[in-house]
């Protein structure tokens, strides 16, 4: 297949129309790029109705199906959870037409972009793994992207022309992907342990004491803005993180060691996002400048599904204590 010389009349399709979806699509569109499409697993389904007003406030087509998208692109992105990432390419392969790349941007470990690898490439497809090295939304397409895999150096030019900010990592397959995800043990693990710490600071009325340690420890941060932050990210995106962490946690133990602190990352973030999808954590996508009230939240609704013991709390002397309170 030939591809348009000018990569503004490529057609690409966005699977996963979600939060990262969405904004791709907006650049792309504002961009000039005429032939958006995406798919997402929601269309169909009662929560199809923001995503069908997206795609029209932008001009975005959406399609019925990964196969629909695939066989329609010149370039597809993938851009859903992780653990959907080899799905979607097996999903997509067998529709997509002879040439046409395939970006993978999902937080997977390199063996399962090694996998997707497999599927798209032995269909035709020329497949590029992507790895997002940094939080989407303030940079939006100019996110800091590595590429990675045999193909990368082919694609890198053409996605920045569309106004893509990609570097080429690692003509090796899975090395941009061990980056992603030997980063986010860190990064994904700091927000479990500083929801984790503050909760619990909380808890026993000791948080200014914490925050005034913390900020002696690492006085180039500020713990108030970033505890807001890494609060108002798990709440609004816990599921999505989970995932990645257990792709993470596989990743650390394919190279030989015990994933204890992914795997913790994982139930902390999976339990945050469980309590928010019931609604117990207030309006996620509301704006968090005090982490505080999501603490007190997050501690009512733990306590009253597994009630702790108390014995530790000096009443009197944490009177203000959320747990002392109870």
């Amino acid at each position: 297949m030939s591809l348009p010389a000018n990569v503004m009349q490529w057609h690409i399709g966005l699977v996963g129309y979600g939060e990262v979806g969405r904004i791709l699509a907006e650049d792309l569109r504002a961009r000039g790029v005429e032939n958006v499409m995406a798919y997402d697993i929601k269309l169909g389904g009662e929560d199809e109705k923001p995503l069908r007003d997206h795609a029209q406030q932008h001009g975005v087509k959406l399609t019925a199906s990964h196969g629909e998208l695939a066989a329609g692109a010149d370039l597809v992105i993938s851009a859903v959870t992780a653990s959907q990432a080899v799905p979607v390419a097996e999903s997509c392969a067998a529709s997509l037409r002879s040439g046409a790349w395939f970006l993978d941007l999902n937080s997977a470990s390199p063996g399962a972009k090694t996998k997707a690898a497999g599927r798209v490439d032995s269909a035709g497809g020329r497949y590029v793994e992507g790895a997002v090295m940094t939080s989407i939304p303030p940079y939006r397409i100019r996110v800091p992207l590595l590429l990675g895999g045999p193909a990368a150096a082919g694609l890198a030019r053409a996605l920045n022309d569309l106004g893509f900010a990609g570097k080429v990592g690692s003509p090796k397959l899975g090395v941009v992907s061990a980056t992603k995800m030997c980063r986010s043990v860190m990064i994904k693990g700091l927000e479990a342990m500083v929801i984790e710490s503050f909760t619990a600071a909380r808890a026993y009325g000791v948080e200014k004491e914490v925050l005034a340690s913390l900020a002696e420890t690492f006085p180039g941060m500020d713990w108030e803005k970033q505890g807001a932050y890494f609060f108002q990210r798990v709440i609004q995106h816990g599921r999505r993180r989970a995932e990645e962490m257990r792709e993470v946690a596989q990743t650390v133990r394919d190279a030989g060691l015990e994933p204890w602190s992914a795997s913790g990352t994982v139930e902390r973030q999976a339990e945050v996002a469980g309590l928010a999808e019931q609604g117990l954590l207030g309006e996620r996508n509301a704006p968090r400048e005090d982490w505080r009230s999501d603490a007190d939240r997050l501690l009512a609704a733990c306590n009253a599904s597994f009630p702790r013991k108390r014995e530790y709390i000096d009443t009197d002397k944490e009177a203000g204590s959320p747990l002392a309170r109870g």
